[in-house]
């Protein structure tokens, strides 16, 4: 049986403080006490139920990291000020000087920059590999690695990760798999194909609305607690605390979450489908010529669809910013990074959410000038968009 997520999400019930059907938001940052007895327990972590400071946890935070654990399969979930807020405590608490981590080539430009550029400072190396490759990433383990690190669906090619392959190679040497979810919430369940930990910006899908930046973990009860712990948790202590009030805002909008990406894998099919057609260079999990698609189609909760992202090469990257800056003037969607907003958002990732890679690694991995990453909207017509797509198209030279 494929887990239903959703479901996990939907029989999720709050009251709030005065029987309001929304939790009531804790507006506060630190809590009182009843006896000094009880705040020493909880500063010893023995006190359940009782808030110490909202930098450790606090009940808005609580909850929505509850719902997302309920989602992502896990004991429990700590929610973060921003997606990188909750990368980089995980791979500083599984790391110390002297360990390394494999990681996936083609991966979020921050990611790349805090592992390449960041991690070395503090004595921690990353081995960047093509995570396809099973025995690629067997060959770069070391006695020092301590975690396989890879996304889903990768930013921004598009490439699927064989979480099954990857649990059981970090299972025969002991390591940790940490999944970055983003791009494929509802559609993929990491951990029910062996991940340890779970990943995600709440910038993106999740929230959907793009007027807050968050993150989260996902993981054991264990790993969130040690995570949270007031001497050596990297959350608790690197201070990248979500506001009560955000927490709140994306817990409203992760209820309806998988009506949004529905649509989203709706509509991305559909143009998939038809750019493939025209004979354009298109790049999309749900198509038969995806090395991916089977693989995809196997790990996925079906009801959801490939998701939302979609990647088309137009040669060169004065074609790409011109077609970009048209389909802006036609009010097909906005020329801005990031991705899950309900309206299309395309960008050129080498020069954008990418740059922080080497050119010749770009080049290495297939990422050309030439490439647009769209994030598909909710267009109630995308046969419309279509329309208007093609006619820009003709006007760049592209069709």
């Amino acid at each position: 049986m494929k887990y239903k997520p959703a479901d996990k999400i939907q029989d999720l019930q709050y009251f709030g403080e005065f029987g309001g059907v929304n939790p009531s938001i804790s507006d506060s940052s630190t809590y009182t006490f009843l006896s000094a007895k009880t705040m020493f327990d909880t500063f010893e972590g023995n006190a359940e139920g009782c808030y110490l400071y909202s930098r450790h946890s606090s009940p808005s935070n609580l909850y929505l990291g509850e719902a997302l654990a309920a989602m992502e399969a896990t004991e429990a979930a700590t929610v973060t000020a921003s997606g990188m807020g909750a990368i980089t405590p995980v791979l500083l608490q599984l790391c110390d000087s002297g360990n390394h981590l494999i990681s996936s080539r083609t991966i979020y430009g921050g990611t790349y920059a805090f592992m390449k550029n960041f991690l070395p400072r503090l004595g921690i190396q990353t081995s960047f590999v093509d995570i396809t490759k099973i025995e690629t990433v067997e060959a770069a383990i070391t006695p020092e690695t301590k975690v396989i690190f890879c996304e889903t669906v990768s930013n921004p090619l598009l490439e699927i990760a064989n979480l099954p392959a990857l649990a059981r190679l970090a299972k025969k040497h002991h390591l940790q798999l940490v999944v970055d979810n983003t791009f494929s919430p509802l559609s993929i369940t990491p951990t029910q194909l062996g991940a340890d930990i779970v990943i995600h910006s709440l910038t993106k899908f999740i929230n959907g609305s793009s007027d807050t930046v968050g993150g989260v973990v996902c993981a054991s009860a264990e790993f969130i607690n040690q995570l949270r712990n007031v001497n050596d948790g990297a959350c608790m202590l690197l201070g990248a605390t979500m506001d009560s009030m955000r927490s709140a805002s994306v817990l409203k909008n992760l209820r309806t979450l998988h009506i949004r990406m529905h649509k989203h894998s709706e509509n991305a099919m559909y143009l998939a489908e038809q750019f493939e057609a025209l004979g354009l260079k298109t790049v999309y999990p749900g198509l038969k010529s995806h090395k991916g698609n089977a693989l995809y189609q196997e790990m996925m909760n079906e009801e959801y669809g490939f998701g939302g992202m979609l990647t088309l090469d137009v040669g060169s990257l004065d074609k790409a910013n011109t077609l970009m800056e048209l389909m802006q003037k036609r009010n097909l969607g906005y020329l801005a990074v990031s991705l899950g907003f309900y309206k299309t958002l395309f960008s050129a990732p080498g020069s954008s959410t990418s740059s922080e890679i080497p050119e010749e690694e770009q080049q290495e991995m297939g990422l050309s000038d030439g490439l647009i990453r769209f994030s598909i909207g909710l267009d109630n017509h995308i046969d419309r968009t279509l329309k208007m797509m093609k006619t820009c198209m003709k006007e760049v030279g592209i069709l």
